[in-house]
C-alpha cells in the first residue's frame, strides 16, 4: 500500500494542486518535481509518466508506484522530497488559520474559536 507522503506527492505533481496554493507551496512541488526529474533521468519510462503527470493527464498510480520503489530504494531521496513537500504545507503564523488534513475520511469537520454551543449531527 502506497505511503501518505508518497500519494500526496504524486498528486500534487499529476493534479497541478500547486496552481490554487502559495507562491512557497508552487516552488516547493516545482522543486520536487525537478528532483524526481533528475532521479528519474536514466528511466525515459518513467520520466514519461512524470511529463504526463505534469500536463495533468490521470497518472498519479503509476507515478505513485514510480516514486516508492524510488524512496525504498533510496531512503535519502524520501527525506529529501519529505524536507520539501514540508516547505509546501501552509503554516499558520499571527491570527491565521491553517487546517491541514491527511488520510481517509468521509466527513472532515476542522474549526477555530467556536465560541458557544456546538451541535453536530
Amino acid at each position: 500500500m502506497t505511503d501518505p507522503l508518497t500519494m500526496a506527492v504524486a498528486s500534487a505533481v499529476a493534479g497541478k494542486a500547486a496552481e490554487a496554493v502559495t507562491e512557497q507551496a508552487r516552488q516547493a512541488v516545482s522543486a520536487i518535481t525537478g528532483k524526481i526529474r533528475e532521479k528519474l533521468r536514466k528511466r525515459p519510462a518513467d520520466v514519461e509518466i512524470l511529463d504526463a503527470a505534469a500536463r495533468g493527464e490521470p497518472v498519479v498510480e503509476p507515478l505513485a508506484e514510480i516514486l516508492e520503489r524510488e524512496f525504498e530504494a533510496d531512503p535519502g531521496f524520501r527525506d529529501q522530497v519529505s524536507t520539501l513537500w514540508l516547505q509546501a504545507a501552509p503554516s499558520a503564523t499571527d491570527d491565521a488559520v491553517s487546517n491541514v488534513f491527511h488520510g481517509k475520511a468521509d466527513k472532515v469537520i476542522q474549526l477555530r474559536d467556536v465560541h458557544g454551543d456546538l451541535n453536530i449531527s
